[in-house]
């Protein structure tokens, strides 16, 4: 090798190449040098370094990324619902379902920016928000919390367009597109914003409660109470999809589409609440409490999951894939409220639980003969419900709150249950918020949900019905080439209705 290199360097073209060669690749190396160099000294000289560096003493970078990944986190379970809705549903609304879950976001952002969150997070009286209209007005970060108000306004955009999305799944595959519209206009600029204030509002009037005041840490209550109960309002308003035999009647609920994307909405929900718990800290900088609220949500949902499961089987010999999805999305539910303030014994009690409570739920709904497809009652309305109160029992007293800097754990801010030696103080303030907002909603939506069905707005017309939704209201259907292929071209939802299994052989925990 070193002889034929010599030989090589002996050839005076070789040697001038090699020469040439080596010295562009030094004179690139030194330009890169330079160019570091330069960059370096303009860019990061002290003065300018410390300048760019420079944040405000009250804005909080940290927890403002934090706020913004769950935020992101939240926005994503979007996909979970219009997945799990449109899995559960019949093949012949799936348009309507995704479409409504893509104008319900555009449409609640639209408000949500416009009056929703001055209503709910302006300072105003007990009862209402009375300032940040169109965002005008707002301070740099929302109270002490450190984060930006925009980065909180995104946070809690996300949130409201859930509570939303969760009032379609009782009334799918009868609502007109205009019914969906104006009752979200109704939930996401008013029923929401203006009954949460009473919780989560600066000055809302469940703070005062004494001498214990009420807790809902992510939205047991304020997002998953009050969309679980416009829901019910909404189904008891529509009545029944057509053909819709109960129990009761010799029948049950009609079978799903497709369990496939169904559980895989499932799943996206509960990676979306990953956001939606540890996300509510606000903060980053309480690090024990991020993991232990994660922790508390991860063992809610199995526990929820495994007894749904486990309890639903006696009554039908079959590992039904459908409850065991609602079942986890019901322990999710309900620690929502408490999970900042249970231990993970506490979270698996609580999620176990729900897992039962959706069940009895579900049967409850279809001995009133009250048609929701999704289980969007027993899951958010019920076990909303459950959680909420589940915090007055379950509380260790170990825990306060989370502030910027991390958990204020001062005797005063201790959170502490009926079980834990706190007595019942803690239990009746979570009592008369629940049921107080419960009542409110439920009263209001359902005047708006009669109101709409009073002028005709609600219902798509029995024909509409037959013909299914997503050709009716929207052109055609999820599925062109299926259908072609199943039906031929002409294709009729009458004939699907023939052709599904029979609806009284569909066990009715398959929700």
């Amino acid at each position: 090798m070193a002889q034929w290199l010599r030989k090589r360097l002996a050839d005076k073209d070789t040697r001038r190449i090699f020469l040439t060669i080596l010295g562009g690749k030094l004179l690139g190396v030194g330009i890169l040098i330079g160019v570091i160099k330069g960059v370096d000294w303009y860019f990061f000289s002290s003065a300018i370094a410390e300048e760019a560096a420079k944040v405000p003493e009250y804005i909080n970078p940290i927890n403002t990324m934090w706020t913004l990944i769950a935020a992101f986190l939240v926005f994503f379970m979007q996909a979970g619902f219009m997945c799990l809705e449109a899995g559960f549903a019949r093949t012949r609304e799936t348009v309507n379902i995704l479409l409504e879950g893509i104008v319900d976001t555009c449409l609640c952002g639209i408000l949500f920016w416009a009056f929703g969150f001055a209503f709910m997070f302006g300072a105003g009286n007990k009862f209402i928000g009375l300032q940040y209209f169109f965002l005008h007005g707002t301070p740099e970060t929302y109270g002490a919390t450190g984060v930006p108000i925009l980065a909180y306004w995104l946070f809690q955009f996300a949130f409201a367009d859930t509570c939303s999305t969760i009032t379609s799944g009782a009334m799918v595959g009868r609502t007109s597109f205009v019914g969906d519209l104006l009752y979200s206009f109704g939930v996401s600029g008013f029923i929401y914003p203006i009954i949460g204030h009473w919780a989560w509002g600066p000055d809302g009037w469940l703070n005062t409660i004494t001498p214990a005041a009420f807790h809902d840490f992510a939205g047991s209550t304020v997002v998953h109470t009050i969309g679980g109960f416009v829901a019910l309002a909404g189904a008891i308003a529509l009545g029944p999809r057509l053909g819709r035999k109960f129990k009761r009647d010799g029948g049950g609920m009609p079978p799903g589409h497709d369990m496939t994307i169904a559980a895989v909405g499932g799943v996206i929900l509960w990676f979306g609440w990953y956001g939606f718990n540890p996300g509510s800290t606000l903060s980053a900088m309480d690090a024990a409490g991020c993991g232990r609220v994660a922790a508390n949500t991860t063992l809610a949902a199995c526990a929820g999951g495994l007894t749904a499961m486990f309890y639903i089987y006696p009554r039908n010999r079959v590992w039904d894939c459908g409850i065991t999805v609602n079942g986890f999305l019901a322990g999710l539910v309900a620690i929502t409220a408490p999970c900042y303030w249970v231990s993970p014994l506490g979270a698996l009690l609580i999620g176990g639980s729900a897992g039962v409570f959706v069940v009895l739920g579900v049967d409850l709904l279809e001995w009133l003969r009250i048609d929701d497809p999704i289980g969007a009652v027993p899951v958010h309305g019920f076990c909303g419900v459950w959680g909420t109160l589940s915090l007055g029992l379950f509380a260790t007293g170990q825990y306060g709150a989370p502030t910027p800097t991390g958990a204020d754990n001062s005797a005063a801010a201790l959170v502490q249950g009926l079980f834990y030696g706190g007595g019942w103080s803690q239990l009746k303030a979570q009592a008369i918020g629940s049921f107080s907002i419960l009542a409110a909603t439920f009263a209001v939506s359902l005047a708006m949900m009669f109101a709409l069905k009073k002028v005709n707005l609600l219902r798509v017309s029995k024909e509409g019905e037959l013909e299914g939704l997503d050709k009716h209201e929207h052109g055609g259907p999820a599925y062109p080439e299926v259908m072609g292929s199943v039906f031929g071209a002409g294709y009729s939802p009458r004939e699907e209705t023939q052709a599904a299994p029979s609806a009284s052989k569909v066990a009715t925990s398959s929700v």
